[in-house]
């Protein structure tokens, strides 16, 4: 496989798994941007490596042109979401099949330009080939819906939104969008911490995310370890 990123969230940026990893400081036109590079492996802490940068902040265009600049060839989000389904459960793992954002960014501030986005099929095969060798249940295909952050969704956002998609986050389609145009295949890997507001009668907390949360990113952590073994072949 060729060179390989993954950006992750806030409850990859203390893994081990990125140990050993060498910082690379990257200048692009749109800000500076801290990377972790090893052999044909590159990391993005997505909110920075002190968690402190909330979802509606995060300067994406920086992130895509750095990993572009660094020599990045395809891209994996490593994404957290709420479900929109009651039977796509909390603890589950979905490899994203499409996605929603009706606010999409662009590097194409002052040209005409539009791409046709979708979701890189070939990357998504290695997603799903990755998790079967690691023995992690994946469900297959999911449509992310992106909302702004950093606040959830109301109950009657909810309840629109997910006749539209399965997951919810607040991140990925900008990231995706971004990657595409310029040309760098985009995939990503979600884990479900928690339904939706609205779809359990259970009210969401910090404290039930969390839980999940520790649940959810070992399963995630056995699929980039296998992501990351074929890139190095």
């Amino acid at each position: 496989m060729s060179k390989i990123a993954f950006i992750g969230g806030s409850g990859f940026s203390k893994r081990k798994l990125f140990d050993g990893f060498e910082k690379s400081y990257v200048k692009t036109q749109y800000g500076n941007v801290l990377l972790f590079v090893k052999g044909k492996v590159i990391y993005l802490a997505r909110h920075g490596i002190h968690k402190s940068i909330p979802p509606h902040r995060i300067n994406h265009r920086a992130n895509i042109c750095a990993l572009n600049l660094l020599g990045a060839e395809r891209i994996i989000g490593i994404n957290s979401v709420g479900s929109l389904k009651e039977t796509i459960k909390p603890g589950s793992i979905v490899v994203a099949s499409d996605y929603v954002h009706l606010d999409p960014p662009s590097f194409h501030d002052f040209e005409l330009k539009a791409i046709t986005p979708q979701l890189d099929t070939d990357l998504i095969k290695k997603i799903k080939a990755a998790a079967k060798k690691a023995k992690v249940t994946t469900k297959n295909t999911g449509v992310y819906i992106q909302t702004k952050g950093p606040r959830f969704e109301t109950k009657a956002e909810v309840s629109i939104i997910k006749k539209w998609g399965d997951i919810v986050g607040m991140t990925m389609a900008s990231e995706a969008t971004l990657a595409q145009e310029i040309g760098l295949p985009y995939a990503s890997i979600c884990a479900v911490d928690n339904y939706a507001n609205g779809i359990s009668k259970k009210k969401l907390t910090e404290a039930t995310l969390k839980k999940t949360h520790e649940k959810t990113q070992p399963k995630m952590e056995k699929i980039i370890k296998e992501l990351m073994r074929s890139s190095a072949k």
